[in-house]
């Protein structure tokens, strides 16, 4: 085990990932429609794609792996460098315009990096799920691992956030979005590969292997949205 950046190195528990994505693309390519369902990006620089051309970051690359995958989707990047779970519950409401149909929830680095009250955070987007629900969005949310520094207990109240979360309210759930990197092993080679130099971003490769890991996950929130 070892820390970078938001989280601990773990594995992903995302058992059955092929079957996943073969389901979801499947039910997806039999009931496209003309118009591709629309899926607001909610989150931080992670999303927002922090110290990445343009397109390279998360949510394009994300696009290209849908639009590869023949899933009819369309992505808008709701990510804003720096945002805590209070930024984005503030910004929910107008995220939420009537053609958004479905929504990925990526919030939470921050308010690690910061030390702020897991109860807080998961207050913050608790209210977030509730206001999705309120619309009828379906939703996926990512977690983010934390890091020992302020303790073990820290550590597994902030990261049983979403699972928690995502079971109280009935979401599609991926743990950990740094966890495709952080459960590889050679610390020192993942670090000099797959991230930027503040060890806190993913690079353009490294975001490759987040999206080929998230990305069963998002077909099948695009199902939902178009049972």
């Amino acid at each position: 085990m070892f820390c970078l950046g938001y989280g601990v190195f773990t594995p992903v528990r995302n058992s059955g990932l092929a079957v996943l994505v073969a389901a979801a693309v499947t039910a997806v390519g039999e009931t496209a429609r003309a118009e591709p369902v629309t899926i607001a990006v909610l989150g931080d620089s992670l999303v927002q794609g922090y110290g990445l051309p343009p397109d390279q970051g998360f949510v394009p690359h994300m696009q290209d792996w849908l639009d590869s995958n023949g899933i009819e989707a369309e992505l808008l990047n709701a990510g804003v460098s720096g945002d805590t779970t209070a930024g984005g519950l503030s910004r929910v409401e107008w995220t939420l315009t009537p053609e958004v149909e479905a929504l990925i929830v990526s919030l939470g680095g921050n308010d690690v990096l910061r030390g702020l009250d897991p109860a807080a955070a998961r207050a913050n987007l608790e209210a977030i799920l509730d206001i999705a629900a309120a619309r009828e969005v379906p939703v996926l949310l990512i977690g983010i691992g934390a890091p020992g520094n302020y303790g073990a207990d820290y550590r597994i109240a902030f990261e049983a956030i979403y699972p928690a979360l995502a079971q109280s309210h009935g979401t599609l759930l991926f743990d950990d979005f740094l966890s495709p990197l952080t459960r590889l092993p050679d610390r020192a080679g993942v670090v000099a590969r797959y991230f930027q130099p503040d060890r806190l971003h993913p690079n353009a490769e490294g975001v490759g292997l987040i999206v080929e890991s998230i990305g069963p996950s998002v077909a099948e929130l695009v199902r939902l949205a178009r049972p």
